[in-house]
């Protein structure tokens, strides 16, 4: 009976954790590539390539003949005698091919490439703003995590802390005080690990949302991430980086195309006050009506010219012609915008790139200079020199220094995330700007968390 209960409870255990034994974990490339084939802002971009291309297909047939049949059957009544049949009809089957358009073709095909043209280029859009945010998302879900180890630690050093001064009260040690101290710096910590715990959550709900993986039914994410927040030294030219967006922004490619397309536009639209001119070829079966003329059943062959010349519209193709003008004098005037809006975010990042290795030099050095102070405020409060206020303060400068470190090095990260996106991809660092960390970086880079004890030293 025992040994059924254990197989019973084995097999409850295995389905159980199926589910999380079967969810993938995705390191930062991975997920740029699971998040180009399920995004649904890159699957709309791409129907509407396949739109576009479809527009060509129908654009090109303007060259190709065209076969139409059509027929037509009456019967008329008599109102006195004669001798006209009643019944007319006709049927027929033709080849038509537009010897001449007046350019309205090859506008239209011109017009159709340019559409096509400016789809992919909306999609490679697509896929360069959702690589950026997949990235963002990424880095935030590893800031987020590490803040929350950091948090995490902070609360148990506290908390040993209060427990060590009710031990010391409980022994007539210390006064009243020193616990209520710790009592509120641990309250005080508290709330910060339940903020990290939710900003994490949140930050899985916005990777999930870009990489089309909802959450599971009971609220936990889908997938895993596999990584940690590392510096990445990588410090492209600002000059370089200016050029290469303006020569591959695909942004910039559809405007281009908007005013290729809006030019194409007016040759389509005065293309309407030129004339038109079809053959055409067939077979016709048809009926006479009159005896006297022959036999009521006839067919045969049809060959032939069809020709038109719109002479005046009443200023409608005037109006169209105009209002295109107008459209591409506009398109003009957003390609212009939009290459003072790339550069500015060019420039931003290159900003928020500064400000994150500026904030990660300072608190680099800085976290140094709060584990001095630390063992210094423990050292004084041991000799009788310090307090336990010194002691808890300089623990909670030094959790604050290290999460500000941990959200330089984000910010760095994401600063480079949106600058290969303004750039239209990523760049190489520079020789003059790429220089090696300073002596001690490394080590002071790797303090993220608190020390175990405050009592005791790392």
């Amino acid at each position: 009976m025992r040994w059924r209960i254990w197989v019973a409870g084995s097999v409850l255990s295995l389905t159980t954790l199926h589910p999380l034994a079967a969810a993938p974990r995705y390191t930062i490339e991975q997920a740029i590539e699971v998040a180009r084939a399920h995004n649904p802002d890159v699957a709309i971009a791409q129907k509407k390539v396949q739109a576009a291309r479809a527009g060509l297909i129908e654009a090109r047939a303007g060259y190709l003949p065209a076969v139409v049949s059509s027929g037509r059957y009456a019967r008329r009544e008599r109102q006195g005698s004669t001798s006209l049949r009643p019944e007319d009809y006709n049927a027929n089957i033709r080849i038509v091919e537009s010897l001449y358009t007046g350019g309205a073709t090859s506008s239209r095909i011109a017009i159709a490439q340019l559409n096509f043209a400016k789809a992919e280029a909306q999609l490679a859009a697509a896929i360069d703003r959702v690589t950026m945010e997949v990235r963002l998302a990424f880095y935030e879900i590893l800031l987020n995590r590490e803040q929350i180890r950091v948090r995490e630690e902070s609360v148990g050093v506290l908390e040993q802390e209060l427990k060590s001064q009710r031990e010391r009260f409980g022994a007539g040690t210390v006064g009243e005080l020193n616990v209520r101290r710790a009592e509120v710096s641990l309250a005080n910590e508290q709330p910060e690990l339940i903020q990290a715990r939710t900003n994490l959550q949140n930050s899985y709900l916005r990777l999930g949302g870009l990489l089309g993986a909802p959450p599971t039914a009971s609220g936990e994410p889908s997938f895993a991430v596999v990584g940690q927040l590392v510096y990445e030294a990588r410090h492209p030219n600002l000059a370089d980086c200016l050029a290469h967006a303006t020569a591959t922004r695909p942004e910039l490619r559809a405007a281009e195309a908007d005013i290729a397309i809006e030019k194409e536009q007016i040759r389509l639209d005065r293309s309407a006050t030129k004339p038109r001119v079809e053959l055409f070829s067939g077979y016709e079966i048809y009926n006479e009506r009159d005896p006297t003329l022959g036999r009521e059943f006839n067919h045969g062959y049809i060959v032939g010219l069809n020709a038109s010349w719109p002479l005046f519209d009443g200023f409608a193709t005037r109006g169209r012609v105009q209002a295109s003008e107008a459209r591409r004098e506009a398109a003009m005037r957003a390609r212009d915008a939009l290459s003072l809006s790339i550069e500015a975010e060019v420039r931003s990042a290159f900003l928020d790139l500064e400000q994150g290795d500026r904030v990660l030099e300072s608190e680099s050095k800085n976290v140094q200079t709060a584990q001095e102070s630390l063992e210094i405020a423990k050292g004084n409060l041991a000799t009788g020199v310090g307090t336990q206020l010194d002691v808890l303060q300089a623990a909670t400068d030094l959790t604050r220094t290290r999460t500000t470190r941990l959200s330089a090095t984000y910010l760095h990260n994401a600063a480079l995330a949106r600058l290969d996106r303004a750039c239209g991809g990523a760049l190489s660092s520079s020789s003059a700007e790429s220089t090696p960390p300073a002596e001690g970086a490394a080590e002071a880079l790797s303090l993220t968390s608190p020390p175990p004890s405050l009592g005791k030293r790392e």
